[in-house]
């Protein structure tokens, strides 16, 4: 299950997570040249549905609240997690649904923005119970079509994970048994229940694609004063829950990079020789925190850890964590957003105006919508990815490994295949292979149509900027599509 982690003190004078989104929103439409009218279509949150439901646990009934908020309705079906938490609340919802709508533009998925919430403390409930409380949601919701296959499709989120999303599903195909497309009413299945291969790592693996693309970029490496590649570069990560994790394990064991700082919300661990990523996530699965673990110096302030010298923070937990309250103080020249929301307009503006490069939310995390989107695909076409090309890939490819053996075989000593090469060549593709494929792809491409709107145009300054501008115009193409 995805972690739960504590809300952050937040500065009193600081703006709201959805109004950030809405003052980041502004930021980017002064810079466009759009009609009123439809400015205002694309900023407003279309509709939210709000549920009060009532659960027998426990010798009595107890009542939940959830939300399910649709910003955009530009392209069906809508798009966007459920996350359970006791802070939920409509602001939070509808400012991640309208995230979600820039988000799904910007990497070019055919989908709506929207989000869900259900005020609950997953932690404090058996798994019987979570399922009860789970099918009852999913049971208000797609009673009014607030789950389908065609027209508003969730996926994980905090909170949850593969097994809620599998819970949904099965109470979408008992309240539609005749759907032959009742699978795809949900992405982030488990596999064998219509999952995909590589999505319950997909948020944490695009984050480390979005990485590798702005180190591909000379001119923008040096304007976070920053050289070389991945390897042996300092990083820290607060949160180490799914995306935290596998972007933390991936950077560090493919890349070389060195994880020297992590932040769970029982303290922080600190290495500058750098920590076992895998080594701690089996603590803290353990032990419940990082409190305890060897190896590393801890402290009960994570602040410290966040405001440590690194090369790139990576917050990856939840919003509002670096604010005004402690924007000065970062350190980092290079922050990638894991999270959705983790810096607040007020320190987004500090942070700027010190020369820090912003890789933002929308765009470092969108690998989970990404893949799945790849999952919607394969749900809808009722085929696994690779079925169908996979052996005629490895027969097309020992047609040519024939050949060069009989060159080979020819020249003798002189010339022959490395140890190794006929195995990897021949094999083809599977899914997980095309779905890493597809993200890569996906990342390089939304990253390079941001940059180029960061590097041809004067009045942008920042990467969010340019991520926004190049959502809005989407967005507002769709619109102009439709006759609006």
């Amino acid at each position: 299950m995805s972690v739960v982690t504590e809300r952050p003190a937040v500065p009193s004078n600081e703006p709201t997570f959805r109004q950030s989104v809405d003052l980041m929103f502004n930021r980017a439409v002064a810079l466009m040249d759009l009609p009123p009218g439809l400015e205002e279509k694309i900023r407003v949150c279309n509709a939210t549905y709000t549920v009060r439901f009532g659960v027998r646990l426990r010798g009595k009934i107890q009542t939940f609240t959830g939300y399910r908020s649709v910003h955009s309705e530009h392209m069906e079906p809508v798009k966007g997690g459920i996350r359970f938490a006791p802070e939920v609340n409509q602001d939070e919802v509808e400012a991640l649904a309208a995230l979600m709508t820039y988000k799904c533009a910007l990497v070019e998925t055919p989908f709506g923005g929207s989000k869900g919430g259900l005020c609950v403390d997953p932690r404090q409930y058996d798994e019987h119970e979570l399922e009860q409380i789970t099918r009852r949601f999913a049971y208000e919701l797609i009673k009014r079509d607030l789950i389908n296959p065609s027209q508003n499709v969730p996926a994980p989120d905090m909170g949850t994970s593969e097994r809620e999303m599998a819970w949904i599903a099965d109470q979408y195909r008992r309240m539609h048994t005749t759907d032959i497309n009742g699978n795809a009413c949900v992405t982030g299945k488990p596999t064998n229940a219509g999952g995909i291969q590589g999505r319950t790592e997909a948020t944490g693996r695009g984050v480390q694609y979005a990485l590798r693309e702005f180190f591909r970029h000379t001119e923008d490496k040096a304007k976070a004063g920053l050289a070389g590649t991945l390897d042996g570069k300092r990083i820290v990560v607060q949160g180490l829950g799914n995306v935290g994790f596998h972007a933390a394990k991936f950077l560090q064991e493919e890349d070389g990079a060195r994880i020297t700082g992590i932040i769970e919300r029982d303290g922080a661990l600190f290495n500058p020789d750098g920590l076992d990523v895998q080594s701690v996530r089996d603590w803290i699965v353990r032990h419940g925190g990082v409190t305890g673990y060897p190896d590393a110096n801890h402290t009960a302030e994570g602040a410290q850890v966040l405001e440590a010298e690194c090369d790139i923070l990576i917050p990856a937990a939840l919003e509002g964590v670096i604010n005004l309250g402690n924007a000065h103080n970062i350190k980092a020249s290079l922050i990638i957003e894991a999270a959705n929301g983790p810096i607040t307009a007020g320190a987004d503006d500090i942070l700027r105006e010190r020369g820090v490069v912003i890789i933002p939310d929308m765009y470092a995390n969108a690998g989970g919508v990404t893949v799945s989107y790849f999952e919607w695909v394969k749900n809808l076409s009722h085929i696994r990815f690779g079925r169908m090309q996979r052996r005629q890939e490895e027969a097309r490819h020992e047609l040519i490994v024939r050949e060069l053996e009989r060159l080979s075989d020819h020249l003798g000593d002189k010339w022959s295949m490395t140890p190794d090469f006929k195995a990897r060549y021949l094999r083809g593709a599977d899914e997980l292979e095309l779905v890493r494929s597809g993200l890569d792809d996906t990342m390089r491409i939304a990253y390079q149509s941001i940059s180029e709107v960061w590097h041809s145009r004067k009045d942008v300054t920042d990467l969010r900027t340019a991520a926004f501008i190049v959502a809005i115009d989407r967005v507002a193409a769709s619109y102009r599509a439709k006759g609006l």
